[in-house]
């Protein structure tokens, strides 16, 4: 099955209810998971780092990057009490750790997998230590080139071998080897990407989930920018494994990414349009199927007798032809027929 995160991100604007309440939309849309961001803002933003466009549209445009992130952060206790809330609602607690003291403890809290975004594709030290924790990685690739993916997947299998002295010659090596690409294969998913909020339908290319798919061979999945939810439905029919998109309770809110959010009538509406995409992609073997198999005397045709034919007399074509239903002999043996005596009287429009 198609794993579905609904990508709770900061949404919650600070709020440990707001973000409950994201929670309970997520599991009642069906998502499969529901993924948070954990982050210490001291260590991760510089107090002279700019916004992004987007972000000035959608918060203070006077306040700086590290003052609006730091409104955002939760503690260990509130991300502790988040995992226990999950586990009550059923639904898997997730959240993408932005740096070494946050995968510390996102492991901690015995999350299945870490999700690494897209701009820490190049943070190596970030990277190793996500690997080393041994759990399965789930890699956003936006704002990267391939060669910036392999040297990431380079850090991820030394990491996962357990090597002790990094360096780029090191990375090459681990990667290059049978067991670092086994053991990529088995941990690491990466999902297609454009880091851009919205994401302008021209820039999407979602065909590049195939090109990483071939240039890797690893598991591939699409992390959603776009407005509305058409696009993460098509990923599923190209082969996703994974899809995330971020929802909110209100697009008008307060907050750097509500407005590049779906509503929570539109995350429903997207979980069950990616389940009927992967039900109806179905069995790849080109088969009758059951539902179908009534209709083959409906829809085919049978060989009959056009005009009243005697015993003995040849079928040709002016008294052969064919008609429905299709409980005869199907018309693909026509031309076998041609010239044969017919060995009973038919009557016009009777089956052969």
């Amino acid at each position: 099955m198609i794993y579905i995160i609904a990508e709770a991100g900061v949404n919650h604007n600070g709020s440990f209810e707001l973000a409950k309440k994201l929670i309970d939309v997520a599991a009642e849309a069906g998502a499969d998971a529901v993924k948070f961001q954990t982050f210490n803002t001291d260590i991760t933003i510089s107090r002279k780092a700019v916004k992004a466009d987007y972000q000035k549209t959608t918060t203070d445009a006077e306040e700086s990057q590290y003052d609006m992130v730091k409104k955002l952060e939760f503690s260990a206790e509130t991300f502790k009490k988040l995992a226990d809330y999950c586990k009550e609602k059923g639904i898997t607690f997730l959240s993408t750790p932005f740096d070494l003291p946050s995968v510390d403890l996102l492991h901690k809290l015995g999350v299945p997998m870490l999700k690494i975004s897209s701009g820490e594709v190049m943070n190596g030290p970030l990277i190793l230590k996500a690997a080393r924790t041994g759990l399965p990685v789930v890699l956003s690739t936006g704002i990267s080139t391939l060669a910036d993916v392999e040297q990431a997947l380079g850090i991820f299998a030394y990491g996962y071998l357990g090597s002790k002295n990094p360096s780029i010659a090191a990375f090459k090596e681990a990667y290059s080897s049978p067991e670092g690409q086994k053991i990529l294969k088995e941990k690491m998913t990466l999902l297609h990407c454009t880091t851009e909020y919205p994401c302008p339908l021209e820039d999407v290319n979602l065909n590049v989930m195939q090109t990483m798919h071939h240039a890797f061979g690893l598991r591939v999945g699409y992390s959603d920018h776009t407005a509305g939810i058409t696009v993460p439905i098509a990923a599923a029919a190209l082969g996703a494994t994974l899809i995330e998109k971020h929802f909110t309770l209100d697009k008008n809110m307060q907050g750097p990414d509500h407005t590049a959010s779906i509503e929570p009538e539109e995350l429903i509406a997207m979980v069950k349009g990616i389940r009927g995409t992967e039900k109806a992609l179905g069995n790849p073997i080109k088969v009758v199927t059951p539902s179908e198999q009534k209709n083959i005397v409906i829809a085919r045709k049978s060989l009959i007798a056009s005009k009243p034919i005697k015993k003995g007399e040849k079928f040709t074509e002016e008294n052969l032809s064919f008609m429905r239903p299709g409980s005869g002999i199907m018309p693909i043996f026509y031309w076998e027929y041609l010239g044969k005596e017919a060995g009973k009287d038919y009557e016009a429009e009777e089956m052969i």
